[in-house]
């Protein structure tokens, strides 16, 4: 709560000032017209009804007063949730803004160890419990204190006897409130983390549907949806149950309180006289209390929904407040500009050529400190070469590769680009300087030249085409109905996987980087493509250093040096003829074990 007034105040200051001010003007119009009550009663109904000819026009007045502060507080009203409607949606932006941004700055391990439809939640489900207290509960909350405060006193101007009577009511329903609200906030956490999990299944189950639909899971998807369902049928049910019983139990206390303070005030004034207790204080009174325990009984309403905001705010705080992706690099990547030859590196006011010289000395590594999965790792990729990794699922091939890359940070070693740390190079421009094609293809909703200029923003047109031919693209991307203006819907569902590859690879050779990544790159294309696409994976390889892994090893027999990895140890490396002759593990994986 403390992290969301800081919030709203600091960007919405003044605009939350006019709309206490509003509030209070609107609470003490409607306070006018019950403390008019008195006046009606005491000093017009009855003196009127005791005079033979009546004189109404000062009563007619006396109205007229009263429509124009009832006009007032309504202009009042109207206006203050007309303004905190803008707040209530300026927060939500901004703050999903914020969010947004700081989940781009995390490092992958936070990605990998939450799952997607959780923190997609965060953004729809946690975020939109904050719109609904900021625009609903907090100005209830101010209106209902206010309300308190400006009734108690006109109470205990009336009569400090009933006043007394009153706030023994009161005080039951805020003993009710306060306890239901301790379980209330453990239940409504609870609903927030099971509509987490409901968030999570269905986006497993819709982006594997091809899955499902292969092995007839149907059923199984659905009685795990249900599962899941039912747990948050339980808990949303039992947070409901606890804050819907606090207001009939007020309105109980709230009507006990009505008939006591109307036998009390009866009594009072029967027995002692109008001097004591007026017709017309007792009637007003009596509305006051009404007034006085229904911001009570809305107080105890809205600490259930300040409780169900505060379990989403758990969430949307924990995300933010995540550690961002470590950068202390003070090396940058310039772009060649003029007569320039190409990329440089940019050291204080140094400039060194970009090479493509990679080095591993020495590296350990671990996802976890308690599970160590390289080690020793020492290489040397000279500008040009062609590197590649082979070894069995698990060996660590991928795990080197976002190494150099900086997606993980070492245990111990050290990693070099052109003789720069990597720890001392700006991630953007380390990232820039490697171009990589993962197994895995992604696009995003946009054209196709939208999605080649991923690679990099800056390309014209001519150049995306020009990657597209050099990855033999050009001929389907032409085939499509408007072309490379064609509109690729959520992750290119209606293209084919080899498709799918040739544009991430297209993406890759439009950044024209000098060090290539290629992570089993034509694993998804068909064998006639892949011979198509080899010759030009080969020119973007020239003079440029690139890591092949591949569990195909007919595809890395030209490699300039051939690693094979096992348990996340080199126990081989050579060309490939040499590896032959040794009849290692290599020999082993290429002849299946067959002389």
């Amino acid at each position: 709560m403390r992290r969301l007034l800081k919030h709203m105040f600091r960007d919405w200051k003044w605009t939350l000032l006019t709309v206490a001010i509003l509030i209070v003007v609107s609470t003490l119009c409607t306070l006018a017209m019950t403390l008019f009550t008195r006046t009606l009663i005491d000093g017009y109904i009855l003196p009127l009804s005791q005079e033979a000819v009546p004189d109404f026009s000062p009563l007619g007045v006396a109205l007229l007063k009263l429509a124009a502060v009832l006009l007032v507080g309504t202009f009042a009203s109207f206006f203050f949730n007309f303004l905190m409607i803008k707040v209530e949606q300026g927060i939500i932006r901004n703050l999903r803004v914020s969010s947004f941004e700081h989940l781009m700055s995390l490092p992958l391990r936070y990605f990998d160890s939450h799952p997607h439809g959780g923190i997609m939640s965060v953004f729809t489900n946690d975020m939109d419990t904050f719109r609904q207290m900021v625009g609903r509960t907090l100005p209830h909350l101010f209106s209902a204190v206010i309300t308190l405060v400006s009734t108690l006193v006109s109470m205990l101007l009336l009569s400090i006897p009933l006043t007394c009577l009153s706030l023994l009511c009161a005080a039951g329903a805020m003993v009710v409130a306060v306890t239901m609200s301790k379980y209330s906030r453990r239940y409504f956490k609870g609903r927030q983390e099971n509509m987490a999990k409901v968030n999570s299944y269905i986006e497993e189950m819709v982006s594997g549907q091809k899955v499902v639909k292969v092995f007839s899971h149907e059923k199984q998807a659905s009685q795990g949806f249900a599962g899941i369902n039912e747990d948050l049928f339980k808990s949303v049910f039992k947070a409901n149950r606890v804050a819907n019983t606090v207001m009939p139990i007020n309105a109980g206390i709230a009507n006990l309180g009505y008939v006591l303070i109307a036998i009390a005030g009866a009594y009072i004034s029967l027995h002692y006289g109008a001097g004591a207790l007026t017709v017309g204080t007792l009637v007003s009174f009596l509305t006051l209390h009404k007034n006085f325990s229904r911001p009570i009984a809305q107080i105890s309403q809205e600490t259930n929904n300040i409780a169900m905001a505060s379990a989403g705010a758990d969430r949307v705080y924990e995300l933010q407040d995540e550690k961002p992706e470590p950068d202390a690099g003070t090396v940058t990547l310039v772009p060649p500009s003029g007569n320039s030859p190409g990329w440089s590196w940019k050291d204080g006011s140094r400039l060194v050529p970009q090479e493509g010289l990679v080095s591993l000395k020495d590296v350990d590594f671990g996802y976890m400190p308690e599970k160590q999965v390289l080690y020793d790792i020492t290489l040397t990729a000279y500008p040009g070469q062609k590197i590649a990794f082979v070894g069995g699922t698990g060996a660590g091939k991928t795990t080197i590769t976002n190494l150099i890359n900086r997606f993980y940070d070492i245990s111990d070693g050290e990693v070099k680009v052109d003789g720069f740390n990597v720890s001392d190079i700006e991630k953007p421009s380390l990232r820039r300087s490697l171009g990589i094609v993962l197994q895995e293809t992604n696009l995003f909703s946009g054209t196709v030249l939208e999605n080649i200029r991923f690679g990099r923003l800056d390309a014209t047109d001519e150049e995306c085409k020009a990657a597209a031919r050099l990855v033999c693209a050009d001929s389907f991307i032409r085939r499509l109905p408007e072309g490379y203006d064609t509109f690729i819907d959520g992750d290119g569902g209606a293209l084919s996987a080899g498709e799918r590859q040739l544009l991430s690879i297209a993406r890759t050779a439009v950044a024209n980087p000098p060090v290539l990544i290629l992570d089993e790159a034509t694993s998804s294309i068909d064998t006639r493509t892949e011979k198509l696409i080899q010759q030009s994976i080969a020119r973007i390889m020239k003079g440029r250093t690139s890591f092949v892994i591949a569990h195909r090893l007919s595809t890395v027999r030209d490699a300039d040096y051939i690693i094979v990895l096992e348990k996340g140890r080199i126990i081989e490396a050579g060309k490939h003829f040499e590896l032959l002759e040794r009849k290692g593990k290599y020999w082993e994986l290429y002849t299946g074990g067959k002389l």
